[in-house]
Order: structure tokens, then C-alpha cells, then sequence
């Protein structure tokens, strides 16, 4: 019955009430919750604003030149595997090889991928950032993953930075940073990060209205 309940509150839920939250509220409300969920290492690359939506995983092996023959790299499998506004998400080992470029891009966004999130690299820069893509790596690098990646899994179990992700997690990324938030954990993880958002909101208010932060943090026990 929990079960049932988590699942349809996390096809329900909207994603505007997510993408409303920071990261740094999310990271605190898992906190909270006693959860690691943030997925650390990673930098912005290209696209602004927030993004929320579902995972769609890819597990990647990396090798020397040659290792694999090209069309084990697969790109376009896991490009096909993506609905409009879900998350790639995908483990290479924080390997300095690209899986992801310029062309990957503009097809992504023509097929509505809510963003891209790679514990690898990704190269010509200049053209994902020109689609408006919204795209963290660990690093960019002119270095091709043909003949070097072999696509192992797509929605499959992946470890991203340490952190366990899982096909349907959910992913939200701004500036700060990405966090995901598991869809059993989302029923209790809204309702925290929305309050921890509102006591925000007060606090800069108080400091708005001329208080100290010491004196409205002590009037709010936030901080």
C-alpha cells in the first residue's frame, strides 16, 4: 500500500513545485532525512536556470584508444532511450573522455531531454552551449569516446560521484550543484524542502526589514 501511495504521489507530483527548490534546500531536507543525495565533483557547462525531472541512466565503460569498436559507444541508444523532460544521468568513472558533444546536444533537444548529468566529459562546448542544453560534467575535453566507451547498461543501476542513482530517481539541478532525491524518499522530501523554502523566505524578509543575522536567525531558529 506505502508502495502504491510513494508511486503515485511521484507521477503526480508536479514538477514545477520541485524546480521551485534549490539545491541547497534539498541537499538540507535529505540531511535531514538522514540521506546522501548529493551528487558532488560536477560543474555547470552549459544552460541556466533550474531543471527537475526523472532519470534516465547510462553505464559506460572507459578504456584505451581502440578498446571497443565505435558503435559500442551507442549514443544514439541512450538518446533514443529519453522522454521529453526526463534527465540523462550517466557513470563513466570521472574518466577525461567525452560521451557527449555538440551534435549529441542539438539531438537532445529536439527530443525534449530535460538535461544532461555526466561523471565524465563532454566536448565543443560552444555548441551545446549555443542549444541551451542544460549540461554538468566532471570535465571538458576534446577527447572523442570512439573507440574508447563502451555502453554497458542503459536504465540500469549507475554510481554517479559516489552516489547511487537509480532508473526513475529523481534529479534536480541548478548552479549550486544536483541532487537526487529517491521516489520512496520524495513523499517525505517535498513537504521539508518547501518549509525549509518558506522559513527562507522570512529570513531574508527580517534582514530585508533591518535585522542583524544573528538577531533573525534567533527569532526564526533558522539558518
Amino acid at each position: 500500500m506505502r508502495l502504491f501511495a510513494t508511486t503515485r504521489f511521484f507521477s503526480w507530483s508536479s514538477g514545477i513545485r520541485c524546480r521551485a527548490i534549490a539545491t541547497s534546500t534539498w541537499s538540507d531536507a535529505l540531511d535531514q532525512l538522514g540521506v546522501a543525495g548529493t551528487i558532488h565533483g560536477l560543474t555547470v557547462r552549459s544552460g541556466t536556470d533550474r531543471i527537475a525531472g526523472t532519470a534516465v541512466t547510462v553505464k559506460e565503460t572507459v578504456g584505451a584508444p581502440g578498446s571497443y569498436p565505435t558503435d559500442a559507444f551507442g549514443v544514439g541508444n541512450f538518446l533514443d532511450a529519453i522522454s521529453p523532460g526526463e534527465i540523462l544521468i550517466v557513470e563513466m568513472g570521472g574518466a577525461s573522455v567525452s560521451t557527449f558533444g555538440g551534435l549529441a546536444a542539438q539531438a537532445a533537444v529536439a527530443r525534449g531531454v530535460g538535461g544532461v548529468v555526466i561523471d565524465g566529459g563532454c566536448r565543443d562546448i560552444a555548441d551545446v552551449q549555443a542549444t541551451g542544453l542544460w549540461l554538468a560534467s566532471r570535465h571538458i575535453t576534446p577527447v572523442s569516446g570512439k573507440g574508447r566507451v563502451k555502453v554497458d547498461g542503459i536504465s540500469v543501476p549507475i554510481r554517479v560521484c559516489s552516489i547511487a542513482v537509480h532508473p526513475g530517481d529523481y534529479i534536480i539541478a541548478d548552479d549550486t550543484g544536483v541532487v537526487c532525491v529517491k521516489p520512496e524518499l520524495l513523499v517525505e522530501a517535498l513537504p521539508i524542502a518547501e518549509e525549509l523554502t518558506a522559513r527562507d523566505v522570512l529570513f531574508a524578509n527580517g534582514l530585508r526589514e533591518g535585522g542583524t543575522f544573528g538577531e533573525v536567525a534567533a527569532r526564526l531558529r533558522h539558518l
